[in-house]
Formats: C-alpha cells, structure tokens, sequence
C-alpha cells in the first residue's frame, strides 16, 4: 500500500471525512437524546471524538478508501466503506469496554454512528461521482439543449442496450477525450424501448435503423452484440451497408479474454463475426490448477496457435514460460509481446527446432518443464505435398522427440495439436499428424498424461485462406477459389486455445480429443461475405475464379470417420473418441504400434534421401487409411548425403507416377 503524501489532495480527503466522522458522531448523540444533550454527554461525545476520528481515518487507510479517485467510485467501493465503517465501529466498542465495560455510554450512540459513517463517506463519494456523470451525460443527451454545451465529435449510435452497450456509453460519457457523443440505442428487446441509458434513449428496434439514421443523422454506428448469432450478424451488417454509415463493432465473446469491453476493443467487422460462434464457458480453477506456478513449454510458440496459447497461459500465472520456436522473427515477437504489452517477464526464449535431440535434451534437464503443449508443426497442404520429407522430420520426428523427452523427464501433463486433416488423409500433412497421433497413443506409461486435440480450420492463422483472400480483394480481384464445393469447419483462434487448455485439465492420458468445430462453411460463401465486408459486389466489383483443388486437397474435411466413435465429457464443446472404435479396425494395437516404430528408422532414412516416393509409401504403410493423391513430379536441386555416389541423384525427389 502505497500513499503520495505530498498530494494536496490526500489531506483534502482526510479533511473531509474526518469532518463527516465527527458529524456522524454529533448527531448520533443528537438524536439519541432528543437534541438535547446535558453537560455530562457533551464531554463524553467530545472525548470519543478524540478517539474514533484517527481510528476510523487509520481503518479507512488500510482499506485503501484514500489511493482511488472519487470521481470513479463504483460498487466496490462502497462495499469497502461499508468493511470499513462497521470494523472502525466495532474497534472503538472494544476499546471503549476495555477502558471501562462501556459503563456510562449508551449503545445506541454506536449503532447510529456506524450507520451514519457508511451514509456520509459513501454518499460524498457518490455525489462527486454523480457529479462528473452528470457532465457527461448532459453532454450526450441531444435533448438538453438548454443545459450543455454542444457536444463535438462522432455522433454515435448504438446497436445493442445490453451490458456491453451500456459500458461502451459509460467510457464515452467518463472520457471526453474520446471525441464522440451518443444520440441513441437501438435494441429489438422490447421492454428496453422507450428507457434509457444514463440518459440515452433507447430508441427502436434495431430493423428501424434506416429511419433512425435519417431522423438522428449519426456519423458511425457502434454494433455492441458480441455474443449475437452469426445469421443475426449477417443481417446487421447488411442494415449498416444499406444506410451507407460507417460501422464497427465489438470482439466475439471468446475473443474479448477478460472480459473487459471497451470503445478501445471496437474494431472493423470481420468474418469470424459472421461466424456467430457462442462465448466458451471454461473451468478457470480446474485450469489454473495445472498451470499456476507450474514451468509450461510451448513448442511453435510463434506460430498462430502457439502465441495464442502462451497469451492464455500467462492469465493462470504459470512459474515459468519456455518459448521454444524454429523462426527467430516469431520468437521474438511473442517474446517482445509478452514482455511490453502484458508486462510478463518469467519466460525462456529457445531458438531451434524441436527434432534437434540434443537441444531438447539441454532443455527438459534446464527447465524441468511440467506441463507441454506441443503446437509446433509445419501445416500448410500443398507445400508439404511438394516437400514430405519436412512434414517427417518436423510432424512426426519432432513430436517424437519431444514426447519421449516429456516421458524421460517426468512432465505431468502433454498435450499435442492435432488437426481434422489426420483423419482418412488425403495428403501428406495429414498423415503426419496421424503418425503424430498414434505415436503418443504408443508411448502411454501412465507416468506422464498424453493427449491429443484435434479441430479444423482456425480464422486468421498463418497459411489460412482468408489472408489471401484479403488480400486478392485489395489488388482488386479475382479471388482464387479452388471449388465451387470446398467446405470447411472454421472457429476462432481464441475460441480453439481456449478449448486446448480446458482439454488439458479433462485427460487421463491416451485421449484424443476432437472439438466441437458448429456448422461447415463454403469456401465460396466465405469469398462473397469478405468482399462484401470490404464494401464491394462479388462478382461485379471484384470477380470470383474457380482454381479447382490443390495437391493433397479433400473437398470435405472430417473430424472423425463413420467407424470412431465419440463420448462427450464434462465440457459441451468437448468430446473424446471411444478407444474401442479408435481406428474402425480389429488389428491389435500392441501389433500395430510395433509396426510403427519399425518403420520410424526406414522413414527416417526416406526422409534424409528427399525420397518424396518412398515418404509416401511409408505413410500409407503406417496409416492405412491414407489415400495418396497422385501429383505431378517436383524437381529441386538434391544435396548428396555425405558419401553418397552422384548416380544416386536420379532417385531423389521422385514422386508418385
């Protein structure tokens, strides 16, 4: 607790509430004795003046009544002055039965003064607050022409009088600053019409906004509906667009992590609005206790899916943060974003890459980690499809690596980020996500807890196709669609790591758990809805051109196939595949396991060839499922192993015929 006694102000505020206190005591003794207090009662009421003021004023001070501004009172506040006032009373009660067993003092004078001590420290703290509302409010209401100055800025209405409507309004009407004024709600819950807001006006209901914005005339729309669905979102938009005003909107949900809502969150609407997907619901306590104070590694920590989990991860105050990534720009950025933005300073940056064995040994016997997610992994389709033996060495070797060192270093808990490709691949990503899976299913020992997430496409990572497509759109089309009928389930990148670390608190170890990814969306459909975000026309304004598939590319992902099963879990969004059915087949696993890790060494060596054929054939050998699409051959320049003849180059790189 720290105390600027050099500010004028503080003494200020001893003043004042010490003469409250003091007027609470006096007419404490008023009343209970009728206004009219013999000679005796005088003394008395003066020498316990003596006492309760520096008592109460010393009680006030741990409270930390005297470090806020009062200008921004709010409700925990007063309930600190409530602690305050009944504890400072019931201190002087027992100083005063120590002194003498209250003999000779009335008890009421107690009662009434504790209560009069709440209603005049809380009520002057409220009425300097009101106070400054007021000016705000007077200056947002169009109304009170009379009584304010006119307003300046932004005319701002706003869609939506929910709880996030009305802290959008607070902030403006408390910071002048943000140059804008509100004229108006519009909201379509029909008890809210006709009411306001600090003073706002509710209007109409939110289908009335082209009437509205001819009758009010705002300069920007405030869409403040962040957990709205995304039919209902798409519907807005179209609204906005239709009255030609500018719009912005807030976060998701799931995208706003704590919760705060702020005109500073108000952003350009963007596609995963109209995806519409429901806030997640996470066991905080069940999280933070397998991370707090804990040491958590995160493999890939630059990558979309891992900066995002180690912004996550530093809410449940882990002990230490070991950022391992292969890129040195993304390192440093998640490392420079974790020191300056969110002032966390308890991590290790590692450069290098995850299947370096020897880095990774230096690392779990450094660091001890006891909790690790391991994202790292290369993810874009087509590239993998012309470079295989990347996927092995990072996808499958990697993940191999790690998990083993996880399991020889005693980590509690192991999470891996799967993907839907993994399931019946079509493409070389895939399936090395697959052998990733089966690999962790392998190594359960019961010492370290081993689990598997597996979701679909995320909105806005790296390699997606929504960058792309931005950016088609700013060069002015065409944007490159690859088939009319290319589908994929999509969820926010906040939303999935959320679901990772509410996984990692659900598994026992050998789980595979597949999240709930909501309705499929057309890739066609996602093309039109961006250029209209853009204020352009499909079709006329920026064209759209059919690509057809790319390599390794399925027209429909799956989460799982018609022979897994799945059970749900604790968490709705949330389910696990039933290890019965895990892969449809009644090979036994013991034997299937061995298989593949026989293979690991063959692989391997495939790998270290750039033998594209033989990468492909080794997959199929472990994942049976696995189709491989045929591709045209690829030609790069083949480095020699060491010792290798030159007529062996021939060889390298062959693919598929």
């Amino acid at each position: 607790m720290f105390y600027q006694f050099k500010n004028p102000k503080l003494y200020v505020m001893f003043l004042t509430d010490g003469l409250l206190f003091a007027l609470a005591m006096v007419l404490s003794y008023l009343i209970r004795f009728d206004f009219q207090i013999d000679d005796f009662y005088q003394a008395q009421m003066v020498n316990l003046l003596l006492i309760a003021i520096p008592l109460k004023l010393v009680v006030f001070t741990v409270f930390g009544l005297y470090r806020g501004m009062w200008r921004y009172t709010g409700l925990g506040d007063l309930w600190f002055v409530v602690q305050a006032a009944v504890i400072s009373s019931l201190l002087l009660v027992a100083l005063m039965f120590t002194w003498n067993r209250l003999e000779g003092y009335p008890r009421t004078v107690f009662v009434l003064d504790a209560a009069f001590t709440m209603l005049f420290a809380g009520g002057l703290r409220m009425v300097i607050r009101s106070g400054y509302t007021m000016q705000g409010s007077i200056r947002n209401f169009p109304w009170c022409v009379p009584l304010r100055r006119m307003p300046k800025g932004k005319r701002c209405l706003i869609l939506g009088a929910g709880d996030a409507g009305e802290k959008i309004l607070r902030e403006i009407i408390e910071n002048p600053d943000l140059d804008h004024h509100v004229v108006g709600f519009l909201d379509d819950d029909p008890g809210k019409r006709g009411r306001t807001l600090h003073g706002v006006p509710v209007l109409e209901e939110i289908s009335m906004l082209p009437y509205i914005v001819e009758k009010v005339q705002p300069d920007e729309l405030l869409i403040a509906l962040p957990s709205v669905s995304g039919v209902r979102m798409r519907s807005i938009v179209e609204l906005c667009k239709q009255v030609g005003v500018p719009f912005k909107t807030l976060p998701v949900i799931g995208e706003i992590i704590d919760g705060k809502v702020s005109v500073r969150s108000l952003r350009e609407v963007n596609f995963q609005d109209l995806l519409g997907r429901p806030a997640v619901t996470l066991d905080d306590d069940g999280i933070r206790g397998i991370l707090a104070d804990r040491t958590v590694l995160v493999t890939g920590c630059g990558g979309s899916i891992g900066s995002e989990l180690c912004r996550q991860i530093i809410r449940y105050a882990p002990g230490r943060l070991i950022l391992l990534d292969a890129g040195e720009t993304n390192l440093y950025a998640i490392q420079m974003e974790l020191e300056h933005e969110h002032r966390f300073k308890a991590y290790v940056p590692v450069l290098g890459q995850v299947q370096d064995e020897t880095l990774m040994e230096d690392v779990f016997s450094a660091y001890a980690p006891e909790v690790v997610f391991h994202a790292a992994a290369y993810k874009h389709v087509p590239m993998l499809e012309n470079n295989p033996w990347q996927a092995v060495w990072t996808n499958i070797l990697g993940s191999k690596v790690v998990m083993e060192k996880s399991l020889a270093h005693g980590v509690q808990r192991f999470v891996l980020v799967s993907t839907d490709k993994a399931v019946r691949p079509t493409n070389v990503m895939g399936a090395s996500k697959r052998v990733a899976e089966l690999l962790l299913r392998g190594i359960q020992n019961g010492r370290t807890r081993f689990m598997a997430v597996r979701f679909g496409n995320v909105v806005g990572s790296s390699g997606s196709v929504i960058p792309l497509f931005r950016r088609q759109i700013e060069l002015g089309g065409p944007v490159t669609v690859t088939h009319p009928e290319m589908i994929r389930y999509f969820m926010t990148i906040p939303e999935s790591v959320q679901l990772i670390l509410q996984s990692a608190t659900l598994g026992k170890g050998g789980e595979i758990f597949v999240l709930d990814m909501g309705t499929p969306v057309r890739i066609l459909d996602m093309a039109r809805d961006l250029i209209r975000l853009s204020g352009k026309v499909p079709d006329v304004d920026i064209p759209i051109e059919i690509t057809g598939p790319r390599e390794g590319e399925k027209l429909f992902e799956e989460l799982i196939i018609e022979s897994e099963g799945v059970d749900s879990t604790s968490h709705e969004k949330i389910m696990v595949l039933r290890e019965d059915v895990q892969d449809g087949e009644a090979e036994d696993w013991s034997q299937r396991l061995k298989s593949l890790y026989g293979l690991m060494d063959q692989l391997q060596a495939a790998a270290r060839r750039h033998d594209a054929l033989a990468i492909k054939e080794l997959l199929g050998q472990i994942v049976p499922e696995y189709s491989a699409q045929q591709g045209q051959p690829v030609f790069h320049p083949a480095p020699r192993e060491l010792g290798q003849p030159s007529s062996m180059k021939g060889n390298i790189l062959r693919e598929a015929a």
